[in-house]
């Protein structure tokens, strides 16, 4: 058995896969424990093009962070952010404009541990232990009201988090919450895994989530969208993560459904 590392907080079970730590995996990261990379192996058996759907997703929220800082929104509230990996929403932001002001939500303990780590000495971003599902605490958090001013806009980010809520936590209540704290000009951008156009190999992935990390729930592209409330919706509208404004036509590829998940961003008018 992996030892356990003497950083890791205690209320941390690594004897469980985390799906945080399997996506950090895929993307190449150094945060996640045997039993992650042991899952993350058992996924790619029936699923190899996991990596690619990870670095796509990922590509996603770099594109649209940067869509949002051209429309000059400076502050971001980035939940379900998960573990601290090249090309975080801080390093984009403030490599454009140092001011940027950006605030991180996530119920990964190990996520949170090495986010408060990487951020010591950033006094524009901060890292808040805390799940989606409870949007009043995030919204009023102190350390969310320090940096955030909700009477300016802001853009909410959940990218690749929206599939672990199942509908019984009612998340179609919360979204409404979150869109109607943002003023006028804010955005929102989301990803979420879906079964529509995929291979018969989802099934057995969401099936693997299910039974051995967080639990998965897929939706249609109007589930999805019914997300965004009445914000307008940017073009090109709901698409896979690389149709999603590609720097260039030969960023997508032949089936970028195959990316596996839907791309969203929408603004309050």
């Amino acid at each position: 058995m992996e030892q356990r590392p003497s950083w890791v907080p205690k209320e941390v079970d690594v004897s469980k896969p985390s799906a945080a730590r399997v996506y950090d995996y895929f993307l190449g990261g150094s945060y996640n424990f045997a039993v992650d990379r042991a899952f993350a192996q058992q996924l790619l058996s029936v699923a190899p093009t996991m990596p690619m759907v990870c670095r796509q997703n990922r590509s996603f929220l770099r594109r649209a962070v940067q869509y949002i800082l051209g429309h000059g929104v400076r502050q971001f509230l980035d939940i379900g952010s998960g573990l601290p990996t090249t090309g975080n929403v801080h390093e984009i932001a403030q490599a454009a404009y140092p001011d940027a002001k950006v605030v991180y939500v996530d119920n990964e303990p190990v996520a949170v541990a090495h986010s408060e780590l990487m951020l010591k000495d950033n006094d524009s971003a901060t890292i808040l232990h805390a799940d989606v599902r409870d949007p009043d605490w995030i919204l009023n958090a102190p350390q969310t009201r320090a940096l955030i001013d909700f009477d300016q806009p802001v853009a909410l980010l959940m990218v690749a988090l929206l599939h672990f809520v199942p509908d019984a936590d009612e998340p179609a209540e919360f979204m409404r919450r979150y869109r109607e704290v943002l003023a006028p000009g804010s955005f929102l951008a989301l990803s979420q895994g879906t079964e529509e156009r995929q291979p018969p190999q989802v099934h057995a992935v969401r099936d693997l989530y299910n039974q051995r990390a967080n639990r998965v729930t897929t939706r249609t592209s109007a589930e999805i969208t019914a997300f965004l409330g009445d914000f307008e919706i940017v073009e090109p509208g709901l698409v896979f993560t690389p149709e999603w404004r590609p720097e260039s036509p030969s960023d997508v590829p032949d089936e970028p459904e195959l990316a596996g998940f839907y791309a969203i961003v929408g603004r309050k008018p």
